[in-house]
């Protein structure tokens, strides 16, 4: 399967995630500033992440996604994770990624993937990499792959 892991980060802690996932779906992980929408027709599962800034994604990852036209997603399966503080309240990057993945008309494999680091800058927590490839053995599944 063509998997496209696509992230923005701030401290690198996204980074690492996109990284493990990609690994796991035998796919690339690539910066939201790298990445042009025409890419995104050559893939099979779109995977998209994004750390939580002020309860949503990065300006960077709410730019690119809003750039996404309707329909341009047909026919790819996709998937999306967040970054986050563990906290009683948070945030929730993963679920407006998804919203918007729809909204270009993508279909959704699995559940957003929530993913825990230490402090503001992190690192990652204990056994969230793991988690990690967990997670996207699920959508590997879930998209046929």
């Amino acid at each position: 399967m063509n998997a496209l892991v696509l992230y923005d980060t701030n401290f690198g802690n996204t980074r690492k995630m996109a990284e493990a996932i990609a690994e796991t779906l035998g796919g690339r992980a690539v910066s939201v500033s790298d990445v042009s929408a025409g890419e995104l027709g050559k893939i099979g599962l779109l995977v998209v992440g994004s750390p939580i800034v002020g309860w949503k994604p990065t300006e960077k990852m709410i730019a690119f996604l809003a750039g996404l036209g309707a329909g341009q997603l047909k026919s790819i399966k996709a998937a999306a994770f967040d970054t986050r503080v563990k906290l009683f309240i948070h945030g929730d990057a993963a679920g407006k990624i998804i919203r918007s993945l729809e909204g270009a008309g993508a279909e959704i494999v699995g559940p957003p993937g929530l993913f825990y680091v230490k402090g503001k800058e992190g690192p990652v927590l204990d056994g969230e990499i793991e988690k990690a490839r967990a997670w996207a053995e699920l959508l590997k599944k879930n998209a046929g792959g």
